[in-house]
């Protein structure tokens, strides 16, 4: 069994975005030589997530006005983590958009659904952040 390990770097200028991350994920496993097996893709950051939907601008907006709703920044006095910090809100926006996904490998290929595609979802942007990319496969 072989496995291969890349970290993905990331600057987000905003405090938030959706950055589809499934070109750089494909370029890994090309890099891999891995042909069947798994991807594991890892947001190494508590305030940032990986996932996965479809690659549609309305639906991204829907998730940024929902995740506000669920989780507000401001007034950032109504949460006791932002005693010595101003992202609470992030935390929990990435406990509900997740840590990481894993997909499929089947003929040197992610094995996606139709419209399927990996995203890196920043919350709480303005400095450099990392995702992790891990192969194991044959």
């Amino acid at each position: 069994m072989k496995s291969y390990r890349k970290e993905l770097w990331f600057d987000v200028p905003g405090r938030r975005d959706f950055i589809n991350i499934t070109p750089q994920v494909e370029k890994c496993l090309a890099e891999s030589g891995i042909k069947e097996g798994l991807c594991l893709v890892n947001a190494m950051h508590i305030t940032a997530s990986v996932f996965i939907n479809d690659d549609e601008s309305g639906l991204h907006h829907d998730y940024e006005v929902w995740l506000e709703k669920l989780a507000p920044h401001e007034p950032v006095s109504q949460y006791r983590h932002n005693g010595y910090e101003d992202n609470a809100d992030a935390h929990m926006k990435r406990q509900v958009m997740g840590r990481e996904v894993v997909v499929a490998i089947t003929d040197s290929q992610l094995d996606f659904g139709t419209w399927e595609q990996i995203f890196y979802g920043e919350f709480d942007g303005g400095r450099r952040k990392r995702v992790l990319v891990k192969i194991i496969g044959e």
